[in-house]
């Protein structure tokens, strides 16, 4: 088990607010449309559980899990695909929704794999926007938190598949 020092990054209610600005945002420009959200597994369960009920236009809801992190603290820059969506997105719109941009190689690489199934539109929305690491060019359409470095934990986000519960995010330290 790892020693960390958590350092409080955002709170519980920075949170809440960033996800109520978010789903404005949204509602506003899909106003009178149909919504695909698809969540990336397992980091964004808890932001699409909350997200979707700030939209104020009709959603379905989608996962697909991939991963590129492993048990590091980095990201191997290998992207597996390991859950596919269950439902065509041919002519939706779709909205994916991820709990973090880093490098953007996952990002990047999900983008291109959902381009070819030919949806009406393909947009992005994270709750974190992480450049320090950027690899690729690569910006989300919506964005609800930034920060440059560091790993972080809590609000769904883990390491080695722990502290996904802790409802605030924090930079965890290696002790």
């Amino acid at each position: 088990m790892a020693d960390f020092k958590l350092k409080p990054l955002y709170s519980a209610d920075t949170i809440a607010d960033t996800v109520r600005r978010l789903g404005e945002e949204i509602t506003r420009d899909y106003q009178g449309e149909e919504l695909l959200l698809v969540g990336i597994l397992k980091g964004s369960f808890l932001f699409i559980a909350d997200l979707c009920r700030r939209i104020d236009v009709p959603v379905t809801i989608d996962f697909m899990r991939l991963a590129s992190y492993g048990s590091e603290t980095q990201s191997s820059g290998i992207i597996e695909f390991r859950k596919d969506l269950e439902m065509s997105i041919r002519g939706k719109h779709v909205l994916i929704v991820e709990d973090i941009i880093d490098s953007g190689l996952t990002l990047q690489s999900l983008l291109h794999h959902l381009r070819e199934r030919e949806p009406a539109s393909l947009k992005v929305c994270a709750l974190i926007d992480k450049r320090a690491r950027r690899e690729v060019q690569m910006e989300a359409d919506y964005v609800g938190l930034t920060m440059d470095d560091g790993f972080i934990i809590g609000y769904g986000l883990d390491y080695d598949e722990r502290y996904r519960n802790l409802d605030g995010i924090y930079i965890a330290e290696m002790d």
